[in-house]
């Protein structure tokens, strides 16, 4: 990808700077919502958009939980709204960040409805699954377009010009795709309050290969994704070494790394019975690892599919 000139990269650093901001900031939002569905702070404001019919509720602890929640929310909404205004208003940042910028704004106006539905739905698991889904779409689409401005700025590490091994740039995608799927298992385990399920591990009830019915079954589908994505990571990790790129050969160890400390998180709240702060760290890592795949995969689509013609003429 082309460097931009002098004229333009100063808008484009703002433009990024904006978007690290706002998912950094939307990172913590996604990491409090934990919070708020593992105290049962869901409802703590049965209104929306007050909170008990004020601006600022007593603020007792599982009021101050859901109303500091939402704080959040409306300062994310307030960054993105102004990362997209940037990015719509300067020609040369729309033809790049345009696309990106719009799907941020659709997918924020989803989201502050289903938070508006999780109250008045009053918690119904699809439409606190659905929350989290969009919420995780909207943090990878802030940090693609945080990525865009960033390399059309010039800033970061320059990206090697020699050609991308064949396959690694499928392999990062699709393990992104499977970090968001196994994000979304996990959602709906805790909504439907099946961490416990299965209370033991590696069994299940004792059992390897219990019956996929109800909230065990719920367990087990999240258990058996967990391995198959240590699984894929581990090609990741492998594919990731002959990459022409430092960042992408440091890139693959840390993903596997991510996933492997998931994992254990994983087990340990099924021994310490699932405690808040372990549930937010599970989350965390989650969100953490889908925004490691997001970046390698952006930054492995940088390298030429083929190598430079001058290096083809030199070799023959």
């Amino acid at each position: 990808m082309p460097r931009m000139t002098a004229p333009h990269a100063p808008a484009f650093r703002v433009a990024a700077r904006l978007g690290l901001a706002t998912s950094a900031l939307m990172f913590a939002l996604i990491v409090l919502g934990s919070v708020v569905r593992t105290t049962g702070s869901g409802l703590a404001c049965p209104d929306w958009p007050l909170c008990h019919g004020r601006l600022i509720p007593p603020l007792q602890f599982n009021v101050f939980i859901e109303w500091f929640h939402r704080l959040i929310a409306l300062l994310v909404s307030l960054l993105l709204f102004a990362t997209v205004a940037w990015s719509l208003t300067r020609r040369a940042l729309r033809a790049r960040l345009g696309g990106l910028a719009l799907l941020a704004s659709g997918l924020l106006l989803v989201q502050v409805l289903l938070g508006a539905l999780t109250v008045w739905k009053l918690l119904h698991p699809s439409v606190v699954s659905s929350h989290l889904a969009v919420a995780l779409l909207l943090f990878a689409s802030m940090l693609a377009l945080t990525l865009v401005a960033r390399a059309e700025a010039g800033l970061g590490a320059p990206v090697a010009a020699t050609a991308r091994p064949p396959g690694l740039l499928p392999a990062f995608a699709l393990a992104a795709v499977m970090v968001y799927g196994q994000s979304l298992l996990g959602g709906l385990v805790s909504t439907h309050h099946a961490g416990l399920a299965c209370p033991d591990w590696p069994t299940c009830h004792g059992a390897w290969f219990p019956p996929l019915a109800g909230l065990v079954g719920l367990q087990v589908l999240h258990r058996w994704g967990a391995y198959l994505l240590v699984a894929a990571m581990i090609v990741v990790a492998a594919r990731a070494r002959g990459a022409p790129d430092a960042a992408l050969r440091a890139g693959g160890p840390l993903a596997l790394g991510l996933t492997l400390a998931q994992v254990a998180v994983g087990v340990t709240n099924v021994f310490l019975a699932v405690p808040v702060w372990l549930s937010a760290v599970h989350l965390a890592l989650a969100t953490g690892l889908l925004a490691t795949l997001v970046t390698l995969t952006f930054r492995a689509a940088l390298l030429p599919a083929r190598a430079p013609a001058a290096s083809l003429a030199a070799a023959s």
